[in-house]
C-alpha cells in the first residue's frame, strides 16, 4: 500500500459553537489533482486551509484528528514555517505584495536564506517559467505586480508559491475571478504541474474538476459524502446526493 502524501483521519474542526467539518477522512495521493466540490459553506476552503494550518490563525477554531504530511503529523510534529515551505496556497483572488514582479518571487526564498542575486535570479526565472507567465514578465521584473492583469497575477502567485519548492500546492477556487482564457491558462498549468507536485484544488466549476482532477470529494454540511475517481463521480456516483449536485438539483 503507497503511503499517501496526506492524510486526514477522523477530523472534526469547530468554529466556537459551530461544528464546520465533521468526521472527515481523506487520503490524498502524491502528484495527483484531488478536487473539493460542493456548495458554498459546505466545508470545501474550511479543509484546504487546515492542509498547511491557515485555520491556527482564526480566533475560536477547534480541530481534532491527525493530518499527517508524509506520515509525519502537521499539527504535532512539524514547525508551521517547515509546512508552510512544503505546502504551499494560492488563494481565490490574486493577492500580490505592493513590490516589483522579481521581489513578489524572491520573498519567499529570501525567508528561507537564500541570498545570493545569481541563486535569487535563476529562482525567480524557473518559477516564472513553470507558471507559465515569463514572457509576459521578463522585461518587467522590477515593475510592479500589480501592473499586471488578474490572469497573470495569479500566475505569478504560483510562481510565487513554487519559489520556496513546496510538495503539495494548495489551490482555493484559483480561477473563479478569472476571465476563460486565463482560467484555461491555470487548468493547463495544473496539469502541467501535477508531474512534479500533488495539487488539492477547491472549485465551484464542475467542468473545472471534470477535466483536471484525477479524484474528487463532494462536500456537504461538513462531510464527504463520496470520494472516489473523477470519472466515476461524475458518470456514476454511488450516494444520490452526489447526483442531485453534479446533476445541478441542488447547489
Amino acid at each position: 500500500m503507497i503511503q499517501p502524501k496526506l492524510q486526514v483521519k477522523n477530523c472534526d474542526l469547530f468554529y466556537g459553537d459551530f461544528q464546520a467539518l465533521k468526521n472527515i477522512n481523506l487520503s490524498i495521493a502524491e502528484k495527483e489533482i484531488t478536487a473539493f466540490i460542493g456548495p458554498s459553506g459546505c466545508g470545501k476552503s474550511t479543509l484546504l486551509k487546515s492542509l498547511n494550518r491557515m485555520n491556527d490563525l482564526v480566533e475560536g477554531c477547534k480541530i481534532t484528528g491527525d493530518f499527517t504530511l508524509d506520515g509525519e503529523n502537521i499539527y504535532k510534529d512539524m514547525e508551521i514555517t517547515e509546512l508552510r515551505k512544503r505546502v504551499g496556497m494560492v488563494f481565490q483572488k490574486p493577492n500580490l505584495f505592493p513590490m516589483s514582479i522579481y521581489d513578489n518571487i524572491a520573498y519567499g526564498p529570501r525567508t528561507h536564506g537564500i541570498k545570493k542575486k545569481a541563486d535569487l535570479d535563476e529562482i525567480v526565472e524557473t518559477t516564472l517559467r513553470q507558471a507559465s507567465v515569463w514572457d509576459e514578465t521578463k522585461d518587467r521584473l522590477k515593475k510592479s505586480a500589480l501592473g499586471m492583469s488578474g490572469g497573470q497575477q495569479q500566475r505569478i502567485c504560483i510562481a510565487r508559491a513554487l519559489a520556496v519548492k513546496p510538495e503539495v500546492l494548495l489551490m482555493d477556487e484559483p480561477t473563479s475571478a478569472l476571465d476563460p482564457i486565463s482560467t484555461i491558462k491555470i487548468e493547463e498549468l495544473a496539469t502541467e504541474l501535477k508531474k512534479n507536485y500533488t495539487i488539492v484544488i477547491v472549485t465551484h466549476n464542475m467542468q473545472q474538476a471534470t477535466r483536471i482532477s484525477d479524484k474528487t470529494a463532494f462536500f456537504l454540511h461538513g462531510e464527504i459524502v463520496e470520494f472516489d475517481e473523477t470519472q466515476r463521480i461524475f458518470s456514476n456516483p454511488k450516494e444520490q446526493k452526489t447526483l442531485e449536485y453534479i446533476t445541478g438539483r441542488f447547489g
